[in-house]
């Protein structure tokens, strides 16, 4: 992408009124060029309800792809065109990548579709923003274009792009619970 995101936070002075509390252009938070992958990490919650007060930043912390507890996250995700070296990535090395962002666990792929499988136990809602990028689900892929969201429920899936540009998204996770049901039929896989 040429363009890196800015954040605008507000918030309020010491008299109450609204004011920008934080303006700046983000950096990527983890970026992987051996994987194609840039993260910006612009806020995140914990708990809900959310507190709404004049904090710290909470995008101090570590990178992982699930939100806090009860909170959420929202992000933005540039992908690379997809290249050779991550079509042939073996599990090892595909936990290795999710665990640069904390969330080895996250990892579910074992052989076939895409090796950048994975799955949270979160409600995500993926818009993208420029390009084209395919959602890989266990069966079925989806082409998507700028102006497309997908409102992903805990799935087994992945993001391949296999454009000759690159791609941006913009994430809002949501901490979830899987229902007992869902669960029980997970556990079958």
């Amino acid at each position: 992408m040429n363009r890196s995101p800015r954040r605008i936070v507000t918030g309020h002075d010491a008299g109450g009124k609204s004011v920008v509390a934080i303006d700046t252009v983000l950096a990527p938070k983890i970026s992987n060029p051996e994987r194609g992958v840039d993260f910006y990490e612009i806020w995140n919650t914990a708990g809900s309800p959310a507190p709404v007060d004049n904090g710290t930043d909470p995008t101090d912390r570590p990178l992982t792809i699930p939100p806090p507890p009860q909170g959420s996250i929202i992000r933005y995700v540039d992908f690379a065109p997809e290249s050779e070296a991550t079509r042939v990535l073996d599990a090892e090395a595909a936990k290795a990548a999710f665990a640069m962002v904390g969330t080895a666990h996250a990892s579910t792929w074992q052989s076939g579709r895409h090796p950048m499988m994975h799955r949270t136990e979160t409600i995500d809602y993926g818009i993208v923003l420029e390009g084209e990028i395919t959602l890989v689900l266990d069966d079925t892929e989806t082409r998507l274009q700028a102006g497309d969201i997908v409102v992903q429920r805990g799935t087994d899936h992945a993001w391949a792009n296999r454009s000759n540009r690159p791609a941006r998204m913009a994430f809002i996770l949501l901490d979830g619970a899987f229902s007992p049901e869902l669960r029980k039929l997970l556990e079958k896989d």
